[in-house]
C-alpha cells in the first residue's frame, strides 16, 4: 500500500479547546501589543524632541511664550482616569461573555470618548502658543496631536464596534474584539499621563 493511501491516524483531540481566548493567550492580541508597542515608540520620540528642544534652550517656553492653562488640561486628565473605571468593567464583562453588560458598555465608551474628545477641543485652545510660532509650540503641538489622533482612533473603533455589536448577535470573537478595544484605551490613558506631565508641568519646573 502506497503511504498516501495508509489511513490517518489521529494523535490528539482538540475539540474539547476553547475556540477564543482572551489576553496573551490570543494571537491577536500579541498583534494589538505590537502596535501598541509601536505607537509607544513614537510618543517617547515626541517627547525626546520635546526635551531636546528644551535642554538646548535657556528658557522653556522661549521668550514670549507661556505654559498652558491648567484647568482644562486638568479636566481632561481627570476624565480620562475616571472613564478607566467604566472601561474596566467592560473590559470584565466581556471576559465573561455577557452580551447586554457588553452592548451597554461598549455603547457608554462611545459616549464617554466623545465628552473625553469634546474636552480635548477646548483644551487645545488653551495651549497659549501655536504650532507654527517657534520651536516650543511645534513641540507642544507634536505631542497634543499625536495624542489626540489616538483619542479618536480609538473613540472610532469603539462607536464601529457597538453599532455592530447592536445588528448582530455576537459570538466569541467579538467578546474578545471587546476585551482588546478596552486594553487599547487603557494604553491611550497611561500614554497622556507623561504627556500631560512634558507638556503642562516641565514648563514650570524647568
Amino acid at each position: 500500500m502506497s503511504a498516501d493511501l495508509r489511513p490517518a491516524r489521529i494523535v490528539g483531540d482538540l475539540s474539547a479547546l476553547p475556540r477564543v481566548r482572551f489576553g496573551p493567550r490570543s494571537l491577536i492580541w500579541w498583534g494589538s501589543f505590537g502596535f501598541m508597542l509601536l505607537e509607544g515608540s513614537g510618543f517617547l520620540l515626541a517627547g525626546g524632541v520635546y526635551l531636546y528642544l528644551a535642554s538646548r534652550s535657556g528658557v522653556w517656553p522661549l521668550a514670549g511664550d507661556r505654559p498652558p492653562d491648567l484647568l482644562w488640561s486638568g479636566l481632561f486628565t481627570a476624565a480620562l482616569l475616571l472613564s478607566m473605571i467604566p472601561n474596566l468593567w467592560l473590559r470584565s464583562m466581556a471576559h465573561a461573555q455577557n452580551h447586554h453588560a457588553v452592548r451597554f458598555g461598549v455603547l457608554l465608551m462611545t459616549l464617554v470618548g466623545l465628552g473625553v474628545l469634546g474636552l480635548r477641543w477646548v483644551e487645545l485652545g488653551h495651549l497659549n502658543v501655536r504650532w507654527s510660532r517657534d520651536a516650543y509650540g511645534s513641540a507642544v503641538w507634536l505631542l497634543m496631536v499625536l495624542h489626540t489622533s489616538h483619542v479618536i482612533t480609538d473613540l472610532g473603533d469603539t462607536a464601529v464596534q457597538g453599532l455592530w455589536l447592536f445588528t448582530h448577535e455576537i459570538g466569541e470573537v467579538q467578546f474578545s474584539d471587546v476585551h482588546d478595544n478596552a486594553d487599547y484605551w487603557s494604553f491611550v490613558v497611561g500614554a497622556w499621563l507623561p504627556i500631560y506631565a512634558l507638556v503642562y508641568w516641565a514648563p514650570r519646573l524647568l
